[in-house]
């Protein structure tokens, strides 16, 4: 992430400074999501999701939302493109980039039928992204940290300035993302496996272009799983819980059978689309942003 512009400049050049950046771009797109999800989520709370402005903030959200990993995938390509003798990936190693996936994904949403709960992965994503960019960047250019004359013993001869302290917003926001980060990946990783399920069930009603979106989700989270860890997590938790109830006494000797097979064609599926055996070792792919 680019650093603010210098505390030197005028607050309006500051501004326009941050607003010329493909950066500034990617923040304000997160910051669209966020809005869009916000109004879509009251028109859903008071039964009015086929209303026009529900139609119109679904859609929108999704908009933001390949805007912003378009620009990241951009930019990681303008970068391997200016790195001397540094060749591009192939299609595989193209696909195993996160960015890639979400980029694909958000696409793949914005022209299917709605289903509100492909939104929240998305949202919970551009919480932590706002927060990071106003943290290190929209603060900092608003009110940069003021310089001071380091009176240290260990500071530097002609007496260098040393920065004070961020603002407390800043620090607040820190503290949010550092605490809740995890706990919210997690969440993200569990939304992402609930919609497999939604998606099965469109798919076993029938409804219109439900298989179609089912074999793409399917195939993006088996993407996720193999390069992010809260997913493995979230899937182990969800086999302990059902191993778990299986274990009761009380549970027919069908249903637990029953359960072994699936488990078992799971283990065989997931071995059977390890593409980390095509693309070169399956390094994982970037960091979603």
């Amino acid at each position: 992430m680019a650093p603010p512009p210098p505390a030197s400049m005028p607050l309006g050049q500051r501004m326009m400074h941050l607003a010329q950046t493909l950066q500034f771009g990617w923040f304000v797109g997160h910051l669209t999501l966020l809005f869009c999800s916000l109004r879509y989520s009251l028109s859903y709370i008071f039964f009015q999701s086929s209303s026009r402005w529900a139609r119109f903030s679904y859609r929108t959200a999704f908009v933001a939302a390949a805007a912003t990993y378009g620009i990241v995938v951009y930019k990681a390509f303008r970068a391997r493109a200016r790195s001397s003798g540094r060749q591009q990936p192939g299609a595989l190693n193209l696909l195993g980039d996160e960015n890639v996936q979400y980029l694909l994904m958000a696409l793949v949403w914005l022209f299917s039928y709605q289903i509100p709960l492909a939104l929240l992965p998305f949202t919970v994503y551009s919480v932590f992204h706002v927060a990071t960019y106003t943290r290190a960047n929209l603060i900092p250019t608003i009110q940069p940290p003021q310089q001071t004359p380091s009176t240290s013993a260990g500071a530097s001869p002609g007496g260098r300035p040393a920065s004070k302290h961020s603002s407390p917003l800043a620090d607040t926001i820190g503290r949010f993302v550092k605490e809740y980060y995890d706990a919210s990946m997690m969440l993200v990783a569990s939304l992402e496996i609930f919609l497999w399920f939604r998606v099965l069930f469109s798919a076993a009603i029938f409804t219109r272009g439900s298989w179609i979106l089912l074999a793409v989700y399917t195939i993006f989270v088996r993407a996720r799983y193999s390069q992010s860890s809260f997913v493995q997590g979230a899937v182990g938790q969800g086999v302990d819980r059902v191993d778990a109830l299986v274990a009761n006494q009380s549970t027919p000797p069908v249903a637990r059978q029953a359960w072994e097979t699936v488990k078992r064609l799971g283990r065989q599926a997931t071995d059977a689309t390890d593409l980390g055996r095509y693309a070169g070792g399956g390094q994982a792919g970037k960091k979603a942003q």
